[in-house]
């Protein structure tokens, strides 16, 4: 699957995944009025809502972009309305020709993780039968339990030729407090955590090689791009997920070190920036009516960002 990613990469000229993060205050009212007549003010009509929001964006900007990113949390608080609308928006954007990458952050002991890989990206075996769960394409995994917890994810990557993005160094304010932990060397001096996070997901990803990259690999936050352009040095064939433009501060300038030289090696998350444009001033002209248009803008504006930072490197 990481072949057929960067191949998208390089077909639409945007290193770009748009994150389908839908919070109902980002939900214009008309769709969220369309949803309650038909099911009530309930958690199916949240999740319509949702699913109604989802599909305009997405055949506003499927063409633009590579993949999405939908986070799960997001539909699980609407239950399991909301997990049949996480459902539906993974077929359809696959129906789209996207790459679906499954924000989900699981990371359990052996068996748990097992579970989880064979829901998301693998097949379950009911009686004679093999079904497949929710059928993304990549997922994201939280290395917290070690080997025990990622080895399965692997495993069933392996089977399926999915991948998966390793949390390393995310975007969040007090990502720090464990994962900037120095930890003590035998042989060598005392080194961050996520370093160590690092050239594990280094190694896992060697035995997991595509063409010309891993299909292991990694979260690295647009917040920390010096973090970046060491954990770049650290992983040069894994493929970054790189969160937190937008929004939360990131921007172009900030991705270069994230980049191989060869222009691929990073694909950039923008949710918020993405889908809820209509209510940022720079794109209010658009208003609620034309949401989708100015997620589609907003796409175009990124990978122009994007694109002027990585030529202004040289």
């Amino acid at each position: 699957m990481i072949n057929q990613l960067i191949e998208k990469i390089r077909r639409t000229g945007a290193p770009i995944v748009a994150g389908l993060d839908p919070v109902l205050k980002f939900v214009p009212e008309h769709i969220k009025q369309k949803a309650y007549a038909e099911y009530g003010e309930t958690m199916k009509g949240a999740a319509e809502a949702v699913w109604l929001y989802n599909k305009a964006i997405v055949d506003a900007i499927y063409d633009l972009i590579p993949a999405v990113k939908p986070q799960i949390a997001m539909y699980e608080q609407f239950g399991v309305e909301g997990l049949i609308t996480f459902q539906k928006t993974v077929e359809y954007c696959k129906q789209k020709g996207l790459v679906v990458i499954g924000d989900i952050k699981r990371g359990d002991i052996g068996s748990t993780s097992e579970a989880y890989a064979v829901g998301h990206l693998g097949q379950v075996q009911v009686g004679s039968t093999m079904c497949r769960g929710f059928g993304e394409d990549f997922v994201t995994v939280n290395p917290y339990l070690g080997s025990d917890g990622v080895k399965p994810f692997i495993k069933v990557c392996q089977e399926e030729k999915k991948g998966l993005f390793i949390l390393v160094k995310t975007s969040n304010p007090s990502s720090g407090e464990f994962q900037d932990r120095l930890v003590r060397g035998v042989e060598c001096a005392d080194r961050p955590l996520y370093e160590i996070v690092g050239e594990q997901v280094a190694s896992w990803g060697a035995a997991c090689m595509g063409d010309s990259y891993s299909y292991i690999g990694a979260v690295v936050g647009a917040t920390y791009p010096e973090q970046g352009r060491i954990l770049r040095k650290i992983m040069p064939k894994a493929y970054i997920l790189v969160p937190g433009y937008g929004a939360q501060g990131g921007k172009g300038a900030d991705l270069v070190h994230f980049f191989n030289e060869d222009g691929l090696g990073a694909i950039v998350n923008s949710s918020r920036g993405i889908i809820a444009a209509w209510q940022q001033e720079q794109y209010a002209g658009y208003g609620a009516e034309n949401f989708a248009d100015a997620s589609r803008a907003a796409v175009v504006d990124m990978r122009e960002d994007i694109a002027q930072a990585l030529a202004a490197r040289g």
